[in-house]
């Protein structure tokens, strides 16, 4: 199948679920052609005026909600107006986070924890850096005129990775209701006492990462944590850290399983098993029957402990990334492989792109609330591959791992 086709069959799926696809750039060419839109299609560009005045309304608009104590009404727009709404800078500023921004909430966690997320990411993208020993992480920032901003370390064409990417983010705004239940996983309750239609005031900050390596035998590994508010003093932490490996190897998931199990155990015995089984459940492309890949651990909407404890143990999870995934890294880098197996890789990158596009629940957020495109993209490989009806034999190691996808097993 090719990448126009893929991206039609995508696009379908999307909107049997109630949103749309966009239109991705995989490869060096963009599927609906070069610079194309991508916006939500139902969203027409906006002229530079039209853009102008809409930004305008929205700071009148919030000036007078700022002094009146009134909510995002139902006909109010994003705080994030429009898809270029953010503005690149030479260097970010100190913190992306403002006392009085946004809903009233927890100043000092929304601080410390977009510092100790700014820490973790020159962490990981240090110690990838090293490992690949060729490319470097190339740094874009940007902030918003309401406030916010971000991050995004990309490093590409790699000795190792082809394609790694680290980014930070900081958001301030007001989203649909509907967007906000894609984005958590009791998006319900999170509107509670508000009438239908209201947009939500919210405060997000994250750090999301995937890495493509090159050699089949090595894993694409992903992770996310993120902290939330919405209007009323409501928060919750989320995110996780996963593998998607293309070839069983039972000691590198006993590894890196075992790796986030004691993490979990430092904290609670209970979330290991918890958020396992979550993460199995979460990540599971529902038209293929099969998961992404083989797990971690995943959690989201956790408010149920002081939120100190809670920022320890994702605090504790993050910088467990690199000792989780580098040393299967450096272990398989340098691994012969032939073409089939390099084909295998691209086949399930694209089994990577349909989950992605269509159930996960960050892409959903950010497309829903404005979000930067070249961020919420950046987990996309740079190929793929869709072949028609294409089952692996009976026998081969694809089809042992094809099992692991259907049948999710414990590691450790």
């Amino acid at each position: 199948m090719n990448f126009r086709s893929a991206f039609f069959f995508l696009s379908a799926i999307s909107a049997a679920r109630g949103f749309t696809a966009v239109s991705s750039r995989i490869g060096a060419a963009a599927i609906l052609g070069p610079r194309s839109s991508s916006s939500l299609s139902s969203t027409a560009a906006p002229t530079k005026e039209n853009e102008t005045f809409q930004r305008s309304l929205l700071a009148a608009r919030i000036a007078n909600d700022a002094k009146t104590g009134k909510k995002a009404g139902k006909d109010a727009p994003p705080v994030n107006i429009g898809w270029d709404s953010h503005m690149p800078v030479d260097k970010a500023p100190d913190s992306l986070v403002r006392p009085g921004d946004g809903p009233e909430g927890n100043y000092p966690m929304r601080a410390r924890f977009e510092k100790m997320l700014r820490e973790a990411q020159i962490s990981i993208t240090d110690a990838i850096q090293n490992i690949d020993g060729k490319a470097k992480f190339q740094e874009d920032c940007w902030t918003r005129a309401n406030g916010g901003g971000g991050m995004s370390r990309v490093l590409k064409d790699g000795a190792v990775w082809e394609k790694a990417g680290v980014n930070l983010s900081v958001v301030y705004g007001s989203m649909p209701q509907e967007a906000l239940q894609a984005a958590t996983e009791r998006g319900v309750d999170r509107a509670k006492g508000m009438a239908p239609g209201e947009r939500v005031p919210f405060f997000a900050c994250g750090l999301s990462c995937v890495m493509h390596p090159r050699n089949p035998h090595c894993p694409t590994m992903h992770f996310n944590y993120r902290y939330f508010e919405t209007d009323g003093g409501v928060w919750w932490f989320g995110g996780g850290t996963d593998i998607t490996p293309s070839y069983l190897d039972v000691d590198d998931m006993k590894h890196f399983h075992g790796t986030y199990k004691e993490v979990c155990d430092r904290h609670d015995p209970e979330f290991y098993p918890k958020f396992k089984a979550w993460a199995d459940r979460y990540f599971i492309i529902s038209h293929r029957n099969e998961t992404r890949g083989l797990g971690g651990i995943f959690f989201d909407d956790l408010n149920d402990r002081d939120p100190e404890k809670l920022f320890a143990f994702a605090k504790d999870a993050v910088n467990s990334v690199v000792p989780a995934y580098g040393p299967i890294i450096e272990k398989h880098k340098d691994d012969p492989f032939t073409q089939r197996e390099k084909e295998w890789q691209q086949i399930r990158r694209g089994r990577y792109v349909e989950f992605n596009l269509v159930y996960d629940r960050g892409t959903v957020f950010g497309l829903k609330t404005g979000g930067r495109i070249e961020s919420i993209l950046m987990s996309l490989p740079e190929t793929a591959r869709w072949e028609y009806d294409h089952h692996p034999e009976e026998g081969t190691p694809e089809a042992e791992i094809m099992d692991a996808f259907k049948h999710p097993r414990e590691w450790v």
